[in-house]
């Protein structure tokens, strides 16, 4: 789960990172209110999941009340990167020395964590790596390893905060790290981290996080009955929510065909399969929805995934791909069965199974004689049939 900033910046204060003030607003009233409390100047800024706000115009700085309620009129309307602003995020504003940008993340190829930092914050850390990659530090955290305010001090050492209290560095860098091991996070990012202050007087130096992206794995949402705060009522998915119920592993996508498989890499390969047969075809069909039934699928989860699939009115066809191990393929065809039985549904369900209990998923589907189901050998036959299906006026090949 991707927070947002406003949100990100919540975890960081509750573990004593400093940051500055800040209101949630999602109008130009509540914008001209939260301004006024901040007081001027303050930076308005949109409030999206994904990066490159400031070169799109979504973050702005404003120095009263006119300014701010133009720049959020400006900006509310905007969609970035594909992701609609669902808010803004009124900020006081800070006179910045220096910044620095300092992640850890979850390195799933070594199995420890990553701490990666540079002295030239403020921008993306890609762009720094390729254009001064020596400027950028990796350090790791071993999963084992006790990391306390001394091994913060040496990594803030051995990272290089030019410029800032190594204290203060170290300080922050294992407040992070806190945020990042009890939120159960899989990254925790700040840029940039800035020294602030009056450059005259050292009593005012400190460092202060002006912007914060944290993620958090799903997983251990059970863990966590505070995570209900963060939940995204303006962008609510309905077959998401209702995938998120079943225990179901679900993307709403813009496409035409359903897909359903069993295990994340054989769905992304029927999504490519889908997306190339339609691309063959020269009709542009695309693949409406990931959806992941995991091992050992039911009757009862197939049933649920395909009622949820089918309800969806941009799907014109569903491609069904089953490698049966822990999955055993007759269950699967019983699930099918039993969906289309509930729904009524008249539109084409294209079946490719194989590995444990094939045949008999083949048999069971054959034999239900229902003239919407259709039976391919390969992923690509499939594939190819589903797409086909999903325009009108096209006739199935048997």
């Amino acid at each position: 789960m991707d927070l947002y900033e406003y949100q990100a910046r919540k975890l960081l204060e509750e573990q004593g990172i400093d940051i500055p003030r800040g209101i949630f607003a999602q109008n130009s009233h509540e914008v001209a209110i939260a301004a006024d409390t901040i007081g001027y100047p303050c930076v308005i800024k949109a409030q999206v999941r994904t990066g490159h706000r400031g070169q799109a115009g979504g973050v702005k700085l404003t120095k009263d009340q006119d300014e701010a309620i133009l720049s959020s009129e400006q900006i509310l309307p905007m969609t970035i990167s594909g992701h609609k602003v669902s808010g803004v995020l009124v900020a006081e504003a800070k006179n910045v020395l220096h910044e620095y940008y300092v992640s850890i993340s979850l390195d799933r190829s070594s199995r420890d964590y990553d701490v990666l930092a540079t002295a030239n914050g403020g921008t993306e850390v890609e762009l720094i790596a390729k254009e001064c990659p020596e400027s950028v530090k990796r350090l790791h955290i071993s999963a084992l390893e006790d990391f306390d305010i001394e091994a913060a001090r040496k990594m803030a050492e051995s990272i290089g905060f030019y410029h800032a209290d190594l204290d203060q560095a170290a300080d922050v860098l294992l407040k992070m790290w806190q945020c990042f091991k009890q939120n159960d996070a899989t990254l925790v990012e700040i840029n940039p981290l800035a020294k602030i202050g009056n450059p005259d007087d050292e009593s005012t130096k400190r460092l202060c996080a002006l912007d914060a992206k944290i993620s958090l794995d799903d997983n251990a949402a059970f863990r966590h009955d505070d995570w209900a705060r963060f939940a995204d009522t303006t962008h609510t998915d309905l077959f998401e929510e209702r995938a998120k119920q079943h225990g179901l592993h679900y993307v709403h996508l813009k496409g035409e065909v359903g897909v359903i498989g069993n295990g994340a890499g054989l769905v992304m390969s029927s999504l490519d399969a889908v997306s190339a047969a339609g691309e063959e075809q020269g009709t542009g069909v695309k693949p409406a929805n990931f959806l992941d039934i995991g091992g050992g699928a039911s009757t009862e989860v197939m049933s649920n995934s395909l009622s949820i699939v089918l309800s969806d009115p941009q799907v014109e066809s569903v491609f069904v791909n089953v490698y049966g191990g822990i999955t055993a393929c007759d269950e699967v065809a019983k699930g099918i069965l039993s969906a289309l039985d509930k729904l009524n549904a008249s539109k084409s369900i294209v079946v490719r199974f194989d590995g444990n209990a094939a045949q008999e998923g083949h048999k069971i589907l054959h034999e239900a004689g229902n003239p919407n189901i259709h039976v391919c050998v390969t992923m690509e036959q499939a594939a190819q049939e589903a797409a086909r299906l999903a325009k009108p006026g096209k006739e199935a090949v048997r």
